[in-house]
């Protein structure tokens, strides 16, 4: 196990657990060691381990009943959008298929609040996206702008559940987006995409901006699969 840097106690050893959980160490639906050899292992005490416990259990990582060895979970499917975040930050222990799934669920998403922001703040998706316009045609400049209009349009679509949903893997989509947007054909199909919304967001039109979303939303993540 590859240990994180150092952290408060308790968020250390929920950490420590969480890559110890996605790596195999302690896989689903396995118990985990006893309190005092956990303790042990993690290099925290026993009330602190009891600590991160609890915060697992909350998110659905673990099942502690009492009187009995405590549970790790089919956190895929127990668990809660903290587990999504908790995933993104480990990407040394990613499953494969994370990322695609992720791009399948923005796919799904970004046509929704890309639809509900022109709907309610048509001036201000124009303001935003004609502003892309003088990027700089580096791949930094794109990943940080890109985020930026995503995490804009879940706000300006008034569902603050979609902002919570795209800030549970803020620092992945960054991370991907260094990846993605290396290839200045990349960044020439993203000047599309911006373009695109500019012209439905002027014309206040939802259904455009939301087809045109959906569009490019595949695109990317057929691009994606060829990049990776």
């Amino acid at each position: 196990m590859v240990w994180e840097p150092q952290l408060p106690p308790a968020e250390l050893a929920e950490t420590r657990l969480i890559t110890a959980i996605l790596d195999g160490t302690y896989p689903i639906n396995t118990s985990l060691p006893a309190e005092r050899e956990l303790a042990g292992l993690l290099g925290v005490t026993r009330p602190t381990l009891r600590e991160a416990l609890q915060r697992l259990a909350r998110d659905g990582w673990v099942d502690i009943q009492h009187g009995r060895s405590t549970r790790v979970r089919d956190y895929c499917r127990e668990g809660n959008i903290a587990v999504l975040g908790a995933m993104a930050r480990h990407q040394a222990q990613m499953p494969p298929d994370f990322v695609p799934n992720l791009l399948q669920v923005r796919t799904l998403l970004a046509p929704a609040y890309a639809r509900q922001a022109v709907e309610r703040a048509a001036l201000s998706v124009s303001e935003l996206t004609a502003a892309l316009a003088a990027l700089p045609d580096e791949a930094a400049a794109y990943a940080a702008a890109d985020w930026e209009l995503h995490h804009q349009l879940t706000i300006l679509s008034g569902n603050p559940v979609f902002t919570l949903i795209l800030n549970g893997f803020g620092d992945l989509y960054l991370e991907m987006g260094l990846r993605y947007f290396v290839r200045p054909e990349v960044r020439q199909h993203s000047r599309g995409f911006y373009a695109g919304l500019l012209e439905a967001a002027r014309h206040a039109d939802p259904a455009a901006a939301e087809a045109h979303t959906r569009q490019i939303m595949l695109q990317s993540q057929d691009i994606w699969q060829k990049i990776a």
